[in-house]
């Protein structure tokens, strides 16, 4: 099971992500357990998935997170904006999946 941990400033507006991420990975047969938390819970679970994907809102947090992460040996980055913005949970589950293969 990969999971996979969203990031935004109160862990709320990923939530829609969340949906259509789970959503994505149903379809593809994927077994998939995608969390949205806010960034004061990043450093306490981070280790506990296989990678985190930060929402574009908080994209100045990333080189802080990409620290934290290293030290967990996971990967994170930042959500591609448009993806986002247009809320292509495909999009963003195959962002996810290619930095954990």
């Amino acid at each position: 099971m990969k999971k996979i941990l969203l990031i935004c400033d109160l862990g709320m507006s990923t939530s829609l992500m969340v949906k259509k991420m789970q959503e994505a990975a149903k379809t593809r047969g994927i077994e998939a357990e995608i969390t949205a938390k806010s960034v004061r819970d990043y450093k306490a679970c981070v280790a506990d998935f296989d990678v985190a994907l930060l929402g574009p809102q908080i994209r100045y947090k990333l080189a802080e997170c990409q620290q934290i992460a290293a030290s967990a040996g996971k990967k994170v980055e930042c959500i591609d904006m448009m993806a986002y913005g247009t809320l292509k949970g495909d999009k963003v589950l195959d962002q996810a999946l290619a930095l954990i293969d």
